[in-house]
C-alpha cells in the first residue's frame, strides 16, 4: 500500500464536481437551506484526524513503537494509515460536491435570493472538506517510519 497520490485525490475532486454540478442543476430547487453549520462536522473530523496525526508522530519519533503498555502497536499505525487514506478520499469527494454547489450558486447570487443565502454555507462546508483532506494527508505522513526515505507521493506506484 503506497501513499495517497495528490493527483488521484484531485481527479476525485474534479470528477465529483462535474457530476455534482449536473445533479445540482436538476435538484437544487429541493435543497434544504445550506447554513454555515452544514459542513462543520467535517471540521470536527479534520481536527480529530490531525490530532491523531500528532499523537502518532510523537510516539513514532520517540521510538515507542512496540507491544506493551503505553506504546503504539504497529497494527495501530497500519490502521491509522487506512483511516488517513479513507478520510482523504471522503474529503476529496465531499470537496468536489461543495465545489459543484458553489459553481451553481455563485453566478446566481444576484438573481436568486436563496443562492445568495446558500453561498456562505457552501464556502464553509468546502473549506471544512479541504481541512479534512489536509488532516488526512498529515496523518498519513505522520505514520511514516523515521527511517523511511522521503519520496514524492506522485511518483509512488499503486
Amino acid at each position: 500500500m503506497g501513499p495517497t497520490r495528490l493527483r488521484d485525490l484531485l481527479a476525485a475532486v474534479v470528477a465529483t464536481a462535474v457530476v455534482g454540478y449536473l445533479l445540482v442543476r436538476v435538484v437544487y430547487r429541493w435543497f434544504p437551506p445550506i447554513t454555515p453549520w452544514t459542513g462543520v462536522s467535517l471540521l470536527g473530523l479534520a481536527i480529530a484526524v490531525a490530532g491523531w496525526g500528532f499523537l502518532v508522530r510523537a510516539r513514532i519519533r520517540d521510538g515507542e513503537i512496540g507491544v506493551g503498555q503505553g506504546r503504539l502497536h504497529p497494527l495501530a499505525v497500519a490502521r491509522s494509515v487506512v483511516i488517513a487514506k479513507a478520510s482523504a478520499w471522503v474529503g476529496s469527494v465531499v470537496l468536489g460536491w461543495w465545489l459543484a454547489v458553489l459553481a451553481y450558486v455563485l453566478p446566481r447570487r444576484s438573481t436568486l435570493r436563496v443562492a445568495a443565502e446558500d453561498t456562505s454555507g457552501a464556502v464553509v462546508a468546502g473549506l471544512c472538506a479541504l481541512a479534512l483532506v489536509v488532516a488526512a494527508l498529515w496523518l498519513q505522513h505522520c505514520c511514516r517510519s523515521p527511517d523511511e526515505p522521503q519520496e514524492n507521493a506522485d511518483a509512488a506506484p499503486g
